[in-house]
């Protein structure tokens, strides 16, 4: 086992994202076994569906946690985004508008949530509380608590569905899929090759040290925030393109699907270690454990049983590696 784990390509690869690779592909043949229907392609659109906007999540999420910070808002920032951008499209503002907005909407709770932690010095738990309230309630009051439905596909403005699954010849292509795994690698350019990819992997490693080497950890910390935050923005927007109708007052779960995501691929909750990489395939494991308990017969919380099972052994597993390295 050294001799694999130190091998050359599996050092290129990650062993982590290995392991994970192996778990994604058994979860999918024991799925199959218990439940033939479940190889189906509709049945594996509909698993991509959850991970599109899960997966952008997660990534925006991996940036925050890579600092060494915490936050809880994403989902309800989802949610108040799609809220917004669905209203205006009501109210007869363009769908190219409608997009744009619903983006920015995110990066300005990023934004918030930035500054709260970065420069007011609040704990990242406690204003990420505070702002996933603000989120909801703005939602709520934007669309006076009502539920927005955004176009179909066949319907005007209905086009913004194409950037998420797109119909050709009766087959649907997952053109969201895509759209995720280039947003991916450039996170994994941003996060790995980069002078800001490096100072925020340092703030989780040791802040003080960084603070006293002349760099503004402020800065850098809230631009953590700033690219969770639009990433929250991109999954309002795969969100609506998956499910359509957005409802006031949700997005709690999704919090805790995200970070499952991050933690069970590698990314240390102390900070300072990372990987885009496994945040994706941890999306898929997370995606593909509801489809299939959906296709097996059973209720939803099985799911969160599991994960969170999944997230404690994650989460073991990373103290246990810090403290034989220590």
């Amino acid at each position: 086992m050294e001799n694999f784990k130190n091998s050359p390509l599996v050092k290129k690869l990650g062993f982590n994202r290995i392991i994970l690779c192996g778990v994604l592909v058994l979860m999918y043949l024991l799925f199959s076994i218990i439940e033939p229907s479940f190889v189906s392609y509709s049945r594996i659109i509909s698993a991509l569906n959850y991970a599109y906007f899960l997966g952008f999540l997660a990534l925006g999420v991996t940036f925050v946690i890579a600092t060494g910070e915490i936050d809880f808002s994403i989902g309800p920032v989802m949610f108040c985004a799609a809220l917004i951008g669905g209203k205006l499209f009501v109210d007869g503002v363009p769908m190219g508008a409608c997009l744009i907005i619903t983006i920015l909407v995110g990066l300005v709770f990023g934004l918030f949530s930035g500054f709260l932690v970065a420069y007011m010095g609040l704990p990242s738990f406690i204003s990420s509380m505070a702002v996933m309230m603000l989120s909801k309630g703005i939602g709520s009051v934007f669309t006076k608590t009502q539920a927005m439905s955004w176009p179909q596909s066949s319907a005007e403005g209905g086009w913004y569905k194409s950037l998420i699954k797109m119909n050709v010849g009766g087959t649907d292509i997952p053109t969201g899929l895509i759209i995720l795994l280039l947003v991916a690698v450039v996170c994994g350019i941003i996060l790995n090759n980069t002078k800001a990819g490096r100072y925020i992997l340092c703030l989780g490693s040791n802040q003080e040290a960084v603070r006293l080497s002349g760099v503004d950890v402020k800065k850098w910390k809230m631009l953590a925030f700033v690219i969770c935050g639009t990433l929250a923005g991109f999954a309002a927007i795969a969100y609506v393109g998956s499910y359509t109708i957005v409802s006031p007052g949700l997005g709690d779960t999704f919090n805790n699907d995200a970070i499952a995501s991050c933690v069970m691929g590698g990314t240390s909750m102390s900070g300072g270690i990372a990987s885009i990489g496994g945040s994706i395939i941890g999306v898929m494991i997370i995606s593909l454990l509801q489809e299939g308990i959906l296709a097996m017969g059973f209720q939803k919380d099985y799911q969160y049983v599991i994960t969170g099972i999944i997230v404690l052994v994650a989460v073991f597993a990373d103290v246990r590696s810090r403290r034989k390295k220590n």
